[in-house]
């Protein structure tokens, strides 16, 4: 995949890139494996919203992604779809029995192309496996948490994890951002990197594009009213008042820890803050 540039005719597409869709096969998703996504504007189900800056954007449809394939699958590529809902591809893939998946589309994925899951399985590119017979120094993506659960970590475009050690019934991994973290060794993952890696450098370049994507404008504290924001109020003279900055509710952010999970905390060997020191 390669970035696409356009030529200068307004302000916007002299800044705007896009992606080429050379690697996709098929404009039209299959219909059993798609549903109706409703749009919720951030709120969740008590109506309050949870995440701002959402809402409009056009219409799309969920692909169902499976995450979590049963052992023993010999998988032939169908297809390579784009997915409006993630930052990766997808692959639509058919087992030997006749049955229809999706799953994240890697680097190495090619229609017509075949891989396998199960501990049997070939240590190859796109083979999905436990982290048990996976060597050491590996990149992996789609890693599971739990056994059975299905992937949860390295699941954006251009990601892969590391593997780095197996001791004492756990698998440690360099993750993407930096992060050391111990899994479980009986939990599975895919071998390669996730694709679409050029995803990361695309220029949105206008705010029409963000809107149809469904993100709402943001607009900062210091051109706020002091009602409205800590960081609000002055008289037009230099912003800022020397105090730390905070949250449109006062919690004060930029290095103020938000993670409050004890119970996992002793998985993690490294943090992913610890290289900034």
């Amino acid at each position: 995949m390669s970035i696409k540039a356009y030529r200068p005719t307004t302000p916007a597409q002299r800044q705007k890139t896009t992606q080429d869709f050379d690697g996709i096969t098929t404009r039209k998703p299959l219909k059993s494996l798609t549903k109706a996504k409703k749009q919720n504007a951030g709120k969740n189900n008590q109506g309050r919203i949870t995440v701002r800056h959402r809402g409009g954007g056009v219409k799309r449809h969920y692909r169902i992604l499976t995450h979590n394939l049963p052992k023993g699958l010999n998988l032939t590529i169908e297809e390579i779809e784009y997915d409006p809902n993630r930052s990766a591809r997808i692959a639509r893939v058919k087992d030997q029995n006749g049955t229809y998946y999706y799953v994240l589309a890697d680097t190495n994925m090619r229609k017509g192309g075949k891989f396998s899951t199960g501990d049997e399985a070939p240590v190859e590119a796109s083979n999905r496996m436990s982290l048990e017979v996976i060597p050491v120094g590996t990149v992996v993506y789609a890693v599971e948490l739990t056994p059975g659960r299905g992937a949860q970590l390295v699941r954006s475009a251009g990601t892969g994890a590391q593997l780095m050690a197996k001791e004492n019934g756990y698998a440690t991994l360099k993750m993407p951002s930096g992060e050391v973290r111990k899994v479980l060794i009986s939990c599975e993952a895919s071998i390669g990197t996730v694709g679409n890696v050029q995803h990361q450098n695309i220029k949105i370049g206008a705010a029409g594009r963000r809107r149809r994507k469904g993100i709402r404008p943001t607009v900062r504290g210091v051109v706020m009213n002091a009602t409205d924001h800590p960081h609000g109020g002055g008289d037009g003279g230099r912003h800022g008042s020397g105090k730390a900055p905070r949250t449109p509710w006062g919690q004060l952010t930029l290095g103020y820890r938000t993670r409050h999970n004890k119970k996992t905390n002793k998985m993690i060997v490294r943090s992913r803050h610890e290289g900034k020191r």
